[in-house]
């Protein structure tokens, strides 16, 4: 759901969640009694819980004020992940996380102040990573059948140039340049490039025409910065330039379709992606956003012929 298709759904999700939890917690839904979530009452059992009434009654005094803090965190969590959804249809707020542009970090009172955002988003990222599946097909079959493999946390699409997510430090790779398109991760392989560019954006929201622009401009200058370096002899080997988001499906696969029409190697995004990336990635789509925003970038920079 993450990848491409239903994001929204995903932030909507977690609002809900939070909201029937929060609901069960205080007592509006379930087995449990009622609880009140008044000041008053909060400093009245605070000083309940803390004055030692002696024998077994700790427990017992202690539950409620769970309760509380369980229902206050919740209720703070339908309200952040309802927002973020907001959010996402209206495609602002990409800088709320505080996300370093130059350094690819996010700052500590991030994960804090928006925890209720960032534990799930890693928490579901983490295991669609690990049990993610796409069919290939398989060559050693005789018919010609497909068969089902982990899908890499980034592929080598074309020689050179890797879609992936944003587990892509798994491999230990040295890159040209890195275009990180997560507003929700921290960059991990940021002292592994040569050249870093962050355009963070939503899970599901794609990249600008003017984005994508500066994207697809971005991979040609790190290709040919590690060519001179290279003749300098300060790197070896050939150019690799990753393109990533969280999964490596929608957002990194609408840049990576700008760059390679931008190096010429496609007529266009069309052709790009369906001969030059999910033959290597097959997972890799374009939800209705991302096909109207590159059929945008196309018609204004590569048919219109106003490159920046």
């Amino acid at each position: 759901m993450g990848a491409v298709h239903g994001c929204y759904l995903k932030y909507v999700g977690l609002s809900a969640i939070s909201y029937a939890g929060y609901q069960l917690v205080v007592g509006n839904i379930g087995p449990m009694e009622p609880i009140s979530l008044s000041v008053t009452d909060a400093r009245i059992l605070a000083t309940s819980s803390s004055g030692g009434g002696g024998g077994g009654r700790g427990g017992s005094d202690l539950f409620p004020l769970l309760r509380l803090g369980t229902a206050t965190f919740l209720g703070y969590s339908t309200l952040l992940n309802g927002t973020i959804a907001i959010l996402f249809k209206m495609k602002r707020g990409m800088g709320m996380l505080g996300k370093d542009l130059q350094k690819g970090t996010i700052p500590l009172w991030s994960y804090l102040l928006f925890s209720p955002f960032h534990i799930p988003t890693y928490a579901y990222t983490y295991v669609h990573t690990l049990m993610g599946r796409m069919k290939i097909h398989d060559s050693s079959s005789p018919k010609k059948k497909t068969k089902k493999v982990k899908v890499p946390v980034a592929s080598m699409v074309q020689p050179g140039f890797w879609v992936g997510g944003c587990f892509a430090h798994q491999l230990n790779k040295q890159w040209a340049g890195i275009i990180d398109l997560t507003v929700e991760f921290p960059e991990s392989c940021r002292d592994k490039t040569l050249m870093y560019l962050c355009l963070p954006t939503w899970d599901g929201v794609p990249c600008s025409p003017e984005q994508l622009e500066k994207a697809a401009n971005f991979a040609v200058e790190a290709k040919d910065n590690w060519m001179k370096m290279k003749e300098q002899g300060v790197v070896e080997g050939e150019p690799h330039i990753l393109i990533h988001c969280a999964h490596g499906r929608g957002r990194s696969t609408t840049v990576m379709c700008a760059a390679m029409v931008k190096m010429g190697m496609y007529a266009n995004f069309e052709e790009a992606l369906e001969k030059g990336i999910k033959p290597g990635r097959p997972v890799c789509k374009l939800n209705a956003m991302m096909r109207n925003n590159l059929t945008e970038w196309q018609t204004i920079y590569v048919e219109g012929k106003k490159g920046i």
